[in-house]
């Protein structure tokens, strides 16, 4: 087996790319020049190191010679300029699944990584499950829709593995909420507090290795989560124990969340930097929450996310606190 993995010096992929090399499973990446390597370092002596992207076919073609499975966790999270979801989530899948297909009797299984946004927004007592249509409401969830039914096309086997919001060491994300608790503020959006599944970074790098070869898997979508269900204040919560720290909360009603959301949207027009927070953030931190139920991954292929959320924050927390970002 050999393994190709797009977006391995991301927040995701390095620790996707730390799992398959603690299986000693040969692997190639494909890495633009100007992708930061700070993550995977260690690792670039023993794999296979293509230099390119996926908008790039000639490149994606030549990170595919003798390559055997295909991850393909590159993806758009934030973006500047709405189209930049597409291009990347969209059309750089598309690129990935033609590149499969002109290989499809040397390249036997692509597992693509897509997102709950996917499937919308969901309550605890009726989360989003596999079975249900897609419901994305933001841009985001819906390039990530549009990517999903590129991979479909894929003539090798393929897996799709739809993760909640995803912590732990390396995250930038979930850094912001971090140093606001350090600094005694708990934000709270809204009127009540967002229902969230969530999944260690981990618990989601070995869930993805763990589907290159079943054939249970073949053809299927799992949401890939933690069973336990969180809330946005029960996070803030969490943070300011093991923290050791007092917060005080302030509240952020939709209507006043709404122009700052504005007012970062115009400021990542001018700088083409992209921002937490924007129109397409509003729409998911309003939503009445995200949800999803993990069963089928547990049922079909044995896999439990099994980190709790004290034990993935504490880990999280150590890593910014030894790497000096907190």
């Amino acid at each position: 087996m050999k393994v190709l993995l797009t977006g391995a010096s991301g927040f995701v992929g390095s620790h996707i790319l730390d799992s398959l090399r603690a299986r000693g499973i040969d692997t190639a990446v494909l890495l633009r020049s100007t992708s930061n390597r700070r993550f995977i370092e260690a690792h670039l002596p023993r794999l296979t190191i293509c230099t390119g992207s996926i908008s790039d076919r000639q490149s994606l073609d030549a990170a595919m010679r003798e390559v055997t499975h295909v991850i393909h966790c590159a993806g758009c999270v934030r973006a500047s300029r709405l189209p930049e979801f597409y291009e990347i989530n969209h059309t750089g899948t598309r690129n990935v699944v033609e590149a499969i297909n002109q290989r499809s009797g040397q390249i036997q299984r692509l597992v693509h990584i897509s997102s709950l946004a996917v499937g919308g927004p969901a309550t605890p007592d009726r989360p989003a499950r596999e079975d249900d249509p897609p419901h994305p409401v933001s841009e985001y969830g819906k390039s990530k829709f549009a990517g999903e039914q590129e991979a479909r096309q894929c003539k090798s086997e393929f897996v799709i593995l739809r993760p909640p919001a995803v912590y732990g060491p390396r995250d930038e994300a979930f850094l912001p909420f971090f140093k606001a608790t350090k600094a005694h503020l708990q934000l709270r959006v809204g009127s009540r507090p967002l229902a969230l599944s969530l999944v260690f970074v981990r618990d989601l790098a070995e869930a993805t290795v763990a589907c290159l070869t079943p054939a249970a898997a073949v053809g299927k979508t799992f949401y890939v989560a933690s069973p336990e269900i969180t809330n946005a204040h029960a996070m803030a919560g969490e943070m300011a124990s093991q923290m050791g720290t007092w917060t005080v909360k302030v509240p952020l009603p939709g209507v006043a969340l709404w122009p700052v959301c504005l007012v970062q949207d115009a400021i990542s027009r001018l700088t083409g930097k992209s921002s937490v927070l924007g129109r397409q953030k509003y729409v998911e931190l309003t939503a009445p929450g995200w949800v999803c139920d993990p069963t089928r991954l547990q049922q079909e292929l044995g896999i439990v996310c099994a980190t709790r959320l004290q034990t993935g924050f504490a880990e999280t927390l150590a890593w910014y606190r030894q790497r000096g970002w907190l």
